[in-house]
């Protein structure tokens, strides 16, 4: 029987593989969720860098008070790395959930980056 950790690597590699046909040309919002943070960038695959990043580690999101591991958290750096891309000059992006299930915080975090104004 596998590890739970090639299960998620296999996942995300599928997906990886889907987004990479459906979005040649765009920049991927990749998000990385942990048990106690989250985690959002939109990448540039062709050049190879990060144009703009959000997460609940930021000293502005640490002095809230706030915990990084619920969905308002979410919405909030999905607003915020939003922000940051539209103002980078990306206004669409294809959403890379890695081997997340597009539920609970990643689903937040995707709907609010979509009220920021980015489009996918």
């Amino acid at each position: 029987m596998s590890s739970k950790l090639a299960k998620m690597e296999f996942r995300r590699s599928r997906v990886r593989k889907a987004l990479k046909a459906a979005g040649k040309l765009r920049p991927r919002l990749s998000v990385f969720r942990s048990a106690k943070n989250i985690y959002a960038q939109v990448i540039d695959d062709q050049k190879g860098v990060t144009l703009a990043a959000a997460s609940t580690l930021e000293e502005g999101f640490k002095k809230g008070g706030k915990t990084g591991a619920d969905k308002s958290a979410a919405e909030a750096i999905g607003k915020l790395v939003a922000e940051r891309a539209v103002k980078a000059g990306v206004e669409s992006v294809v959403f890379d959930r890695g081997a997340y299930l597009y539920h609970g915080r990643v689903k937040a975090l995707a709907e609010a980056a979509r009220e920021g104004g980015l489009k996918f």
